[in-house]
């Protein structure tokens, strides 16, 4: 079946990176649009060889064109603009913002985890980069165990910030003023994502803790997190400590990962072999390894997830969510 498809926010690195991965993919797709702002229109791209103009991402320019599906790249406050317009249109939106994440109705997906939660619904929301890299593992874990709480570290890349990141990281490699972060994230660690909240968390740490419990299906458990940036180009690490309900075997957890969908199990500490961002930056799965039982207490697991964040954490999950769609529908 093919389809009419758009990326709003085509200019952005993750509208970007969404161009390249649907150029790798087998997706048929009759006819592509590419949205973004006024400054950007008129601009030409190009896609599997041809070239196609930007247009302005407008309701005038949305209504006419039969699009089933648009891949939106916008932040929160554009989503809440641009994504009731787009349902309007019989146009199914799978969001890559906070805009909808934490709304009741709206599904909030990881494909090897709940895609079918994506059926029948003309909004979509993805999932924090953080988060599902973290649930990946988590969910066979959670299955199989059941979880009592979990502690996030996080060590995140400066392309989660866009490319105001990316430049700030630039820039201070050569001693150059940092624009995008309160200070030189080069040869520096910020213990700050987001905004603070009264609570003294920031927005990021409970967007993992919120989206964590909505995606396994359970807000019984107890969720911890500190989020870091850290001065890395690309790819996410999480340190992730577990408390599962029921006792396990280590070499079960192994075998776990081993065989779960989308988990690379890179874990062979003699040799040196862990995940590390050199290692997952472009790739499309979480890589997993460092596991170990947390000896402190009685049912423990320690582990690190790595994984590209505008890859696997944005751009490549949301057009994953589109094609179980299409191979379920």
């Amino acid at each position: 079946m093919s389809i009419n498809l758009a990326i709003f926010g085509i200019t952005g690195l993750v509208g970007q990176k969404m161009k390249s991965i649907l150029e790798e993919r087998n997706i048929d797709i009759d006819n592509i649009y590419f949205f973004a702002s006024a400054k950007s229109a008129d601009k030409k791209i190009k896609f599997k060889g041809k070239e196609y103009t930007i247009e302005e991402l407008s309701e005038e320019n949305l209504k006419d064109k039969n699009i089933d599906y648009a891949l939106c790249a916008l932040d929160s406050k554009l989503s809440l603009e641009f994504s009731p317009i787009a349902q309007k249109y019989n146009i199914t939106v799978i969001d890559n913002s906070s805009a909808y994440r934490m709304y009741d109705d709206i599904p909030l997906v990881v494909p090897e985890i709940n895609g079918d939660k994506a059926m029948g619904h003309t909004l979509i929301a993805n999932p924090n980069c953080s988060t599902i890299q973290s649930v990946v593992p988590l969910n066979p874990i959670y299955k199989r165990y059941g979880i009592k709480r979990i502690i996030f570290s996080t060590y995140q890349a400066v392309s989660g910030s866009g490319t105001a990141g990316i430049e700030d990281l630039k820039r201070g490699m050569w001693g150059g003023e940092n624009k995008c972060y309160p200070y030189q994230i080069a040869g520096n660690a910020i213990p700050h994502i987001d905004d603070f909240l009264d609570t003294g968390y920031s927005k990021e740490e409970m967007k993992m803790v919120n989206e964590t419990r909505k995606i396994l299906g359970d807000q019984n458990i107890a969720i911890t997190a500190t989020t870091v940036r850290i001065p890395v180009f690309e790819s996410h690490m999480v340190s992730i400590n577990v408390e599962t309900e029921k006792p396990f075997d280590l070499k079960d957890i192994f075998k776990i990962f081993e065989e779960e969908e989308g988990i690379v199990l890179y874990d062979d500490v003699k040799n040196n072999i862990y995940p590390m961002p050199i290692i997952t930056a472009g790739k499309d799965e979480v890589y997993v390894g460092r596991i170990r039982r947390d000896m402190s207490v009685e049912n423990g697991i320690n582990f690190i997830s790595v994984a590209d964040n505008t890859r696997k954490g944005a751009a490549l999950n949301t057009i994953q969510i589109l094609e179980y769609i299409l191979a379920h529908k």
